[in-house]
Parts: C-alpha cells; structure tokens; sequence
C-alpha cells in the first residue's frame, strides 16, 4: 500500500532528538531559541515564534489584537476546521466566504463583500502551498480602514484588520519573489506530522506588522503569553540566583519543546535544497502523466510569479458530482493506494451547521470539495511509486465514469 503522507525520519533527525535528550534539554531551550532565529532568517522577518501547533499561534494573536464577542474575522469556507474554530474561541464571529474557482484560495471579491466595521481581521489561507494574491488583498484591506472601528491600542495602532495568513501549508512558497511569512501583518506556519517541514506537533509564527510596532518586542511580549504569563522561561531561570519569576498575566500553555524543535532545525536546513526539490519532481510528473486526460484538473504550483511549497497535489475530476468522487477514491484504495481530501468545507461540518452556516452560501467551495482527490506527496516517494499512483488514479476515474455514463453519451 503506497501511504499518503509519512514523515520523513532519517539518521539525520535521529541523530539531533539523541543529542538533545543527551543534553538534558528538552522542553524550550536553546534549540528552540535556534530554530526561531533560523526561521526568522528564512522568512526574511524580524521574529519567529515557535509554538506547540500552528492552531495556538492564530489563537494567540487573535487574542493579542483584541478580537472578541461582537467581533467578525473573515475567512474562507474551504479550509481545515482548526482556523475557523480559533475565532469561536475568542468568542468572535467567523464570516465566511467563497473561494476562487481556479486555485482553491479565498475570493477577494466575496471578501470586499463580507467587511463591516464588525470586521477586525481577514484570514487567508494558502491552501496545499499556492499563496494567496497578498498584495491584492493587503490593499483591499488598507482600502476599508475607513470602515475599522477600533477597540483595543493594538487596534489602534494598526488603523485597519490585522491580515492573519494561516500559512499552515505554504512554508518555502514565494510570492513575487518574496517568502510566505513576510507577506502581511503575521502569518502562521504548521509543522504536524503530515506537513513538508515537521516537528512532530508545532507552529510558528512569523511576526511582520508595519511601524510603529516593534515586532521583536511583541515577540517578548508573546513569550509571556504563551508560559503562563510567567515572565521568566526556564531557560533564563537556570541563570545563577534568577530562580524568582511573576505572573504578570493569566497566559496559556503552548510552549515549544527542544525535542521537537531539534527535528524543525534539520528539517529547515535541507529545505530548499532537497525537501522542496522533491516535492516539486513528484508535483511535476503527476502533472505530466495526468495533464493527457481530459477529466484531469491539474493544480497550480508555478504561474503569475507565485510558487507553491508542493504540500498538496489537489486533483480534480471535471464534470462530477461527489458521489462519483468517493467511487472513484474507493477504486484507488482499491488498487492499493492512499489519498485524501482536503477538505471538507468547514460550514458543512455538523458544528457549524448548528451555528446556522449553509453550505449552500459557498457553492464554489463546494464545488472545489466535491471534485477533489489529494494524490501522496511526500520526500520517499519513489519514481516508480508516482507511475503506481497515476495509473490507480486514471484506470479507477476511468472505471468509474464508464459505469456512471448513461446510454448515449
């Protein structure tokens, strides 16, 4: 069975997790300290701030604008649950709105629909890698600050919403030659099991905002807030006599560990230069084999100054409804290979349905989900391993469709 997604786990990564556990360092650390600077450096912004999920670090600056009850954010309807479920936590509204047609990623047109001076952040989402068109929506933004009402000084000092990117997927994709991370005011990275850069469990979150913030003292300031609003962390308490520490604010918990972060250093270090090189041969021969098939839709990963970070190989089928996408996903596990879908559109999801959310409101997101195979993308999949995919994917589309034709056609 070809597998959908597993980790990459070599000597490398063996090596570093060993060396730390001999360290006798393993919860936040030098390691982790390392890996932000590391990261700060790839993204090409002031900060980074490693966290224990991507889905912590979009709460925790949720909160740290001062987002609320009464408030509203935007954000796509066809994403993973998690960044619609961290406005809930805030007590705040998500408003969601539809995609684009083409690339999955959220409609700027249904987002200048969407603001009311309710409004205090927008959530874009590169979804499988593709970047968002952040120069457009940065403006549009800019464009309706006359509509931001204002309730916090963080608010005040940004003037507009805050463009929050849930950058989960789209570590190493590029922007009209810039790296996501430093595209808006603060984007946040996910390093889960599954993704191209992992740590196991983690995030980041790449801290961008405009003067006059001082994004290294917000970083600080993040620190406390994510130990327990303690303004010590355990690394600068082993200092000689510097054991004594307050609690300046009621913070959460999501630190995180050097043990983890030992697995993101390696990871980040042959990124470019090996990780993505591969993503983007597997991206390239799925893309060659399929792009003969009339029914195939192929996804972006190059084009109009955009590049992805190859996470996703988000497939559609032409032409079908999702009845006949589940058949056809059946027929390749089947013929002993696994895919995905990504995703199921959060209002679709029995939570947010009680909340009143139609999926009906978002057809194009619909449409998208209800076509769309996620093919194995990952660094050990071997030529060979591409062709047995390929061919498990047409034969059962083709399979499928032939059974499905009704006379005539």
């Amino acid at each position: 069975m070809i597998p959908f997604s597993p980790p990459r786990i070599d000597q490398n990564i063996i090596d570093e997790v060993t060396d730390a556990l001999r360290s006798g360092w393993i919860t936040t650390g030098p390691r982790t300290k390392r890996f932000e600077a590391n990261l700060a450096a790839y993204c090409e912004v002031p900060a980074v701030l490693c966290l224990s999920s991507a889905t912590a670090g979009l709460e925790v600056m949720l909160r740290w604008f001062g987002v609320g009850p009464g408030d509203d954010v935007i954000v796509p309807a066809y994403t993973y649950a998690a960044t619609a479920n961290v406005i809930v936590h805030c007590g705040a509204t998500p408003v969601f709105v539809d995609v684009d047609a083409d690339d999955f990623n959220i409609s700027l047109e249904a987002v200048a629909g969407a603001f009311t001076s309710r409004t205090k952040a927008v959530m874009p989402v590169d979804l499988g890698g593709w970047p968002c068109d952040y120069d457009e929506l940065n403006d549009l933004v800019r464009e309706k600050s006359g509509m931001f009402t204002p309730a916090t000084g963080e608010q005040e000092m940004l003037g507009r919403a805050m463009v929050l990117a849930d950058a989960a997927h789209s570590i190493g994709a590029r922007y009209k030659g810039r790296r996501t991370g430093g595209l808006c005011d603060v984007s946040v990275f996910s390093f889960h099991a599954v993704k191209n850069l992992t740590t196991a469990e983690g995030g980041a979150v790449a801290l961008n905002l405009p003067e006059p913030f001082s994004n290294e003292d917000l970083y600080k300031t993040l620190c406390v807030k994510t130990l327990h609003g303690q303004n010590k962390d355990a690394l600068a308490k082993t200092q000689k006599g510097n054991w004594r520490y307050d609690i300046v604010e009621a913070g959460f918990k999501c630190n995180m560990t050097d043990l983890v972060a030992a697995i993101g250093l390696v990871e980040l270090e042959r990124y470019d230069s090996d990780t993505l090189v591969q993503r983007r041969r597997i991206m390239r021969a799925y893309s060659d084999a399929l792009g003969r098939y009339s029914w195939a839709q192929l996804p972006f990963f190059d084009r109009d100054g955009r590049t992805s970070s190859c996470h996703l190989y988000p497939l559609r089928i032409r032409g079908i409804d999702e009845a006949t996408r589940d058949a056809i996903i059946q027929g390749i596990f089947d013929r002993e290979v696994s895919v995905n879908v990504h995703y199921i559109p959060v209002p679709r999801m029995s939570f947010y349905r009680s909340l009143g959310y139609e999926m009906a409101d978002y057809p194009i997101a619909w449409d998208n989900y209800a076509r769309e195979i996620s093919l194995p993308v990952y660094y050990d999949l071997g030529d060979d391993d591409v062709q047995t995919v390929v061919r498990a994917v047409v034969d059962s589309v083709e399979q499928v469709l032939s059974e499905r034709a009704t006379p005539g056609e």
